[in-house]
């Protein structure tokens, strides 16, 4: 049976069913499309957009769709234990990211280019930074008792509004990486299109996830 929210029709909570299902399968596809484009273990460089994608849409958006009311994998497990899951995938995205990010680096070293000169590079070092540092932070809320000041409820919804910052700001930069010459000339047509896509409605289903479960509550929870 489709989970509703209450003053919701079925209809709704199907099309949030369907929603989730789609973004489980295109933040797959999409990591999958790129491994394919990039060929990792190519060259140097391949390895910065496979890295990056596997950190920042697949890593990434399942890490949050663990807490999805309507298309999590796990939905029967108690949340403590999705909450695990969850920083073990976002850990997993950071690490990625940092390799990516590492790659990259060495990449122009070798070419002798400047780096981060472009707002694909600028905004891709702030996320890989920013995912990181929330990484860390998500160790707060496994050991919340340790922080004398904010009730649990507050942490959580500090940490769920800081991590859609971050998720807007991964999605973005594969968004500019995919106007680079490289992805360009590699894609054509409407399959650039459909990849733009990808992180489009990533994005936008994980807005509405988070949005509806923390920030937009009026009322912290005890």
């Amino acid at each position: 049976m489709v989970p509703t929210r209450e003053g919701e029709s079925t209809f709704y909570g199907h099309m949030r069913l369907a929603c989730g299902v789609l973004v489980h399968v295109v933040c797959t596809v999409f990591t999958v499309c790129i491994a394919v484009l990039a060929r990792p273990g190519a060259s140097v460089f391949s390895w910065h957009p496979f890295l990056m994608s596997l950190a920042f849409s697949f890593f990434m958006t399942e890490a949050v769709l663990l807490f999805s009311p309507d298309c999590s994998l796990v939905g029967k497990l108690p949340h403590k234990t999705k909450g695990r899951y969850h920083w073990i995938l976002q850990t997993l995205a950071a690490i990625c990211a940092v390799l990516g990010l590492s790659a990259i680096f060495y990449n122009k070293h070798l070419n002798s280019k400047s780096h981060f000169s472009t707002w694909h590079g600028l905004l891709g070092l702030v996320a890989v930074c920013y995912a990181v540092i929330q990484s860390v932070g998500g160790v707060s809320l496994m050991y919340h008792k340790l922080i004398k000041g904010l009730s649990l409820a507050k942490l959580k919804r500090y940490h769920a509004a800081s991590g859609l910052v971050l998720y807007l700001l991964g999605s973005s930069s594969l968004l500019l990486g995919m106007c680079s010459l490289w992805f360009t000339t590699s894609v054509r047509s409407l399959v650039w299109y459909f990849l733009a896509f990808c992180p489009i409605l990533s994005s936008l289903v994980i807005m509405s996830q988070v949005t509806n479960s923390y920030i937009g509550k009026k009322q912290f929870q005890p």
